[in-house]
């Protein structure tokens, strides 16, 4: 498989970065590289960050799904098949996708294998190195001697920490330098990439299934053991690159976390319709069931559009609407029933101040006058 695109693809990306660093600002050809590589890490995840919004909003609702998953899997134990479709019904219906959360890690594998490639190729002895670079992947003679030419504190940046002295005394390097360089960047991976899994599963939660939490585990402590053995072959470049990835992916899961936090098991899951409608309609004061008071809805006019206070012009008003009301059905009664009804009879009205009650009157009477 010919996977020249990638390698012209990243050195492209390598290369303007590079005229940016050491052709505009005048940097020396290491910090120059060393900067092309950190700023080739930003570009990728700058243009994968939709992909990876998406990756978050897919992992919580797989989340979210989970008692539903547990329900089809107790469900469906004895069929697979109808297990599969019911789970491929449950993903399409909640927008769901299981194989979103691994799509940001491989779009950036192409990215890892490109570098890794022509970092490799930078020896400035090998022929056939220099013809690669400079025929198919976009290098000038001059871009390729100064990249054979940068270092970081002594060591080459095409350098690892498995390197033959061969190789050293190509890219007139000292092994000590490179072993101390290479050794503190690959000590440096190895605890961003322990703490950006432990970020992960904090981001996304403990699995509840067994199987699922055994690969959480493997992730967690099982590639940090495989890049501290692998870091060893891998260029101080190549080394820089990912350690760049790892704190970014460290700076970026915080962020997440700290503008979507991890919702508790049993938060209910709230519906945005139902929210936008119980909250309170635009100038009515919201007021807390808690404390005794009325929802707002309650206190709202029949139109919605005033808030009217319980006083005693309302009682009155209706007052005197019930009682249009009963005449209104009296007569309505009455033009049925085809007889007239003599109109009822009003009570009489008492005189003034035979309102008193009788405890008032002895009340006087005890004290001699009024009080």
């Amino acid at each position: 498989m010919n996977l020249n695109w990638i390698y012209t693809g990243i050195s492209w990306i390598l290369l303007r970065w590079h005229d940016l660093w050491g052709g505009l600002l005048n940097m020396p050809s290491g910090p120059a590289w060393v900067l092309s590589i950190v700023f080739l890490v930003l570009t990728v995840r700058v243009v994968l960050f939709p992909v990876f919004v998406k990756q978050i909003k897919s992992q919580r609702a797989m989340q979210t799904l989970q008692p539903q998953m547990k329900e089809l899997r107790e469900k469906y134990k004895n069929d697979q098949q109808k297990l599969q479709q019911e789970m491929m019904e449950l993903y399409k219906r909640e927008k769901a996708n299981p194989l979103m959360g691994c799509l940001p890690i491989f779009l950036q594998i192409p990215v890892f294998i490109g570098l890794f490639h022509v970092l490799r190729l930078i020896n400035p002895n090998s022929d056939s190195a220099f013809k690669a670079m400079t025929t198919e992947y976009g290098w000038s003679a001059e871009q390729f001697r100064s990249a054979s030419d940068a270092s970081i504190f002594g060591a080459p940046i095409a350098a690892a920490l498995r390197s033959t002295t061969e190789q050293l005394q190509q890219l007139d390097a000292s092994r000590l330098a490179v072993t101390l360089v290479a050794g503190i960047l690959i000590i440096t991976m190895v605890a961003t990439t322990y703490i950006t899994q432990r970020q992960m599963i904090a981001r996304n939660g403990v699995a509840a299934d067994p199987t699922q939490a055994m690969v959480q585990k493997l992730m967690l402590y099982g590639i940090p053991a495989s890049l501290l053995v692998s870091g060893a072959i891998f260029p101080i470049g190549v080394v820089i690159y990912w350690v760049t990835q790892n704190f970014f992916s460290m700076g970026q899961q915080f962020w997440v976390l700290s503008k979507m936090p991890i919702p508790k098991p049993g938060d209910p899951k709230v519906d945005p319709e139902k929210a936008a409608a119980m909250a309170p309609k635009p100038g009515i004061k919201p007021v807390n069931p808690k404390k005794g008071g009325r929802p707002a809805t309650a206190r709202q006019s029949s139109t919605g559009s005033s808030v009217k206070f319980d006083t005693a012009k309302a009682r009155a008003e209706r007052a005197s609407a019930a009682a249009e009301n009963a005449d209104t059905t009296d007569q309505n009664s009455d033009s049925s029933d085809g007889a007239e009804k003599p109109p009822p009879a009003r009570r009489p009205t008492p005189p003034r101040g035979s309102g008193r009650r009788p405890q008032d009157n002895r009340n006087r009477k005890r004290k001699g006058g009024r009080r």
